[in-house]
């Protein structure tokens, strides 16, 4: 299965954007599907999940902010992001996880400017 992750882009503070993962495959197959993140220079953070039933949990610094959702039919997972902040600037990830393998799409870059 491949991921593909699409959606990021240049925008100011306060700003919203979503972002798309598509897999080449069912999403169903993914125990849970998770978003990601890397700032220049700082490892790579969990920033939300949701699994197949549906259940969702965020880092709390985007909590009530991002809002992860998901498309079966589609075998799309998106994230989307309200009130950006430039804290929030980072390549993010798409992870599916199996429950003993996981797949990473590429990442897509989210640049907010203050």
């Amino acid at each position: 299965v491949q991921l593909q992750a699409s959606g990021g882009g240049l925008v100011q503070a306060g700003g919203s954007l979503r972002l798309s993962c598509v897999a080449s495959g069912s999403i169903l197959s993914f125990n849970a599907m998770r978003w990601y993140r890397q700032a220049p220079g700082k490892q790579r953070d969990w920033v939300a999940a949701i699994t197949s039933g549906g259940s969702t949990s965020y880092v709390d610094s985007v909590k009530g902010r991002f809002t992860i959702s998901r498309d079966n039919s589609r075998n799309t997972v998106y994230l989307q992001m309200n009130n950006l902040k430039p804290e929030d600037t980072a390549v993010y990830y798409c992870n599916g996880y199996t429950g003993w393998q996981n797949y990473w799409g590429q990442g897509t870059q989210v640049t907010v400017s203050s």
